[in-house]
């Protein structure tokens, strides 16, 4: 399985489904409690043995099966990974809160968990999200960090895999996936992973239009 590092606009109301639930802007854990006790009923991401909710604040710019980098309404980036492997051998979180960080606090609600690490990184914030077996990563100013965790909220809660097609993938060995250096539960509070991953894929896509083009001028 290929492996990358990469990761609402939040008025007086948050809407989702029928559910309205009022949130702080000031207040990020208290959002998180309110955000991640919604069920959810809606889906409108289909792939081989999962299913999530993207909400209307985001809007894909590249994806394939398992990875999704997004953007927002401020154009700040997010990687999105969502990580079938771990799942199907229910691997546990061994997440350990760090003190040193802006905000760490491990995610227990009901047989889901996870965690959320913020770390101040040169100007800006580096937000890890993880739960349910996805994460998500991105790079912000320190006045959309509430903004960002609520979009990644929506998206996480809402990740859903269906057991018997991964019984099926796996078992039959259909997902290629090998060891990787990175785990779904330890948190870097660097920003390197994601930032040199997204400057990876854009220079590789950059080559590639180059590439494009020569062989357009040679015809």
């Amino acid at each position: 399985m290929k492996k990358l590092f990469i990761l609402l606009s939040i008025s007086v109301l948050f809407i989702t489904g029928c559910s309205i639930k009022k949130l702080d802007n000031n207040s990020i854990e208290n959002n998180l409690d309110t955000l991640m006790s919604v069920k959810v009923s809606m889906y409108n991401e289909f792939y081989e043995g999962y299913k999530y909710y993207l909400p209307k604040t985001l809007r894909f710019v590249d994806k394939d099966e398992y990875n999704a980098v997004l953007m927002d309404f401020h154009n700040n980036r997010y990687y999105l990974y969502v990580d079938a492997i771990s799942y199907y051998h229910k691997i546990s979180n061994n997440y350990e809160e760090n003190s040193e960080s802006y905000l760490s606090k491990r995610l227990d609600y009901g047989k889901k968990t996870g965690y959320i690490q913020i770390d101040e990184v040169d100007s800006n914030y580096f937000v890890q999200f993880v739960f349910h077996y996805a994460k998500m990563e991105a790079y912000v100013p320190k006045d959309e960090i509430v903004d960002v965790v609520s979009n990644m909220c929506s998206v996480l809660r809402s990740v859903k895999f269906h057991d018997a097609i991964l019984d099926s993938l796996i078992g039959e060995n259909v997902l290629d996936y090998k060891e990787e250096d990175f785990s779904l539960f330890k948190a870097d509070p660097s920003k390197e992973n994601f930032l040199d991953v997204v400057e990876r894929e854009e220079t590789d896509l950059y080559k590639k239009d180059l590439e494009d083009e020569k062989i357009d001028l040679d015809n």
